[in-house]
């Protein structure tokens, strides 16, 4: 391929469109963390957007093919790293989630999101009929289950969880019969009773102040009643720019990162969370419409993927804050602050790159 085909078919407006949410984020970080000892968090994460695109750039241009080829290796190398969380793992907040090489903090559960994005992409392309058969589900059940086992291990609930929709998007696009997938859900939530008893003791809080939030306000309940409170005050065009109570006074919690949207209603109101959720929305859908003109199969499910993970992180984040979901500690994502989820979202985004860069190879 030439260069200057690949100028031609970069998709520089899903790249403006990521852009802007990163642009928004920075701006929340900024006003969150400017009178705090965190001071200068914005200019951490901007150094990750940076990092991150540089990545999507290098990933956009290898061939998606080579990387599908590579699939099973990247799945034994995830499972190891996950494995090596588990026994040397740094511990922060009472989770074991981060390798610290170097004291370099790195979320290996984040880049797992992005194998079994890739994994499951060839798994499905390689079925050669128009029908998963059950077979084929227990295999992808294998496959995302291991994961999935081992992170809840961490325990990370939340990051757990986002393999399920990559799972269930690929298994809908390859064709499962729906007797076979309302069986499953049927299995599934036989199985929450079970679930129940292996969940941590905070998890269990969670969930139960998801319930009752006013049950205990000074406790459980204070994240997801701070958040309300934020929310209901920004009214319709917000306090104005730094000028948030709850934000600035510090009563909102984690507001540079998971309840990061939260802040920016209190600020910028209904008018800037509305503005935030389409630019969420034109990014998905230039990600569906970037599946459509895919190649083949493969490059359709590699996209279909990430869009699996963006809009499930985007629905449970806005959920949460909102009070409709228990708190999972899942960022928003783009605008959150953290390392190991921006650089993932962008080598991410360079995966759909790739493909639409060669929609049109034979």
């Amino acid at each position: 391929m030439r260069e200057g085909s690949r100028v031609r078919d970069f998709d520089w407006q899903l790249l403006l469109i990521s852009l802007a949410i990163c642009g928004l984020g920075l701006m929340q970080i900024y006003s969150a963390t400017h009178a705090t000892r965190l001071a200068g968090m914005e200019w951490r994460q901007f150094w990750w957007v940076v990092l991150g695109i540089i990545g999507m750039v290098i990933v956009a241009r290898i061939d998606y093919h080579t990387v599908l080829e590579q699939a099973p290796l990247l799945y034994l190398t995830g499972l190891g790293l996950l494995v090596l969380v588990l026994v040397a793992g740094t511990v922060k907040f009472g989770a074991r989630r981060w390798l610290s090489p170097g004291g370099f903090d790195f979320q290996v559960s984040e880049l797992v999101k992005l194998v079994i994005i890739i994994v499951l992409a060839r798994f499905y392309s390689e079925v050669r009929t128009d029908r998963l058969a059950l077979s084929d589900l227990a295999k992808v059940g294998v496959l995302t289950g291991i994961p999935v086992l081992l992170i809840l291990r961490q325990p990370d609930l939340g990051t757990a969880l986002v393999l399920i929709p990559v799972a269930a998007v690929g298994a809908f696009l390859a064709g499962v019969e729906w007797k076979h997938a309302v069986a499953l859900l049927l299995v599934a939530v036989l199985l929450l009773p079970i679930g129940w008893h292996f969940l941590k003791p905070y998890q269990k809080d969670r969930i139960e102040t998801f319930l009752n939030p006013s049950d205990d306000p000074r406790g459980s309940g204070y994240q997801v009643l701070q958040s309300k409170i934020a929310v209901g005050s920004g009214g319709f065009w917000g306090k104005g720019f730094a000028q948030g109570s709850q934000n600035q006074g510090g009563f909102l919690p984690v507001r540079w990162a998971d309840f990061i949207l939260a802040a920016l209603a209190e600020e910028r109101g209904f008018f800037g969370v509305l503005v935030t959720l389409l630019l969420y929305l034109a990014l998905l859908l230039r990600l569906v419409q970037n599946a459509r003109s895919a190649n083949d199969r493969a490059g359709m499910y590699l996209v279909m993927g990430v869009a699996a993970v963006l809009g499930f992180h985007v629905l449970v984040n806005v959920a949460m804050v909102i009070g409709y979901m228990p708190v999972t500690g899942l960022p928003l994502p783009l605008m959150s602050y953290g390392g190991s989820a921006t650089m993932f979202m962008f080598l991410a985004l360079g995966l759909v790159m790739n493909v639409r860069m060669r929609r049109f190879v034979n």
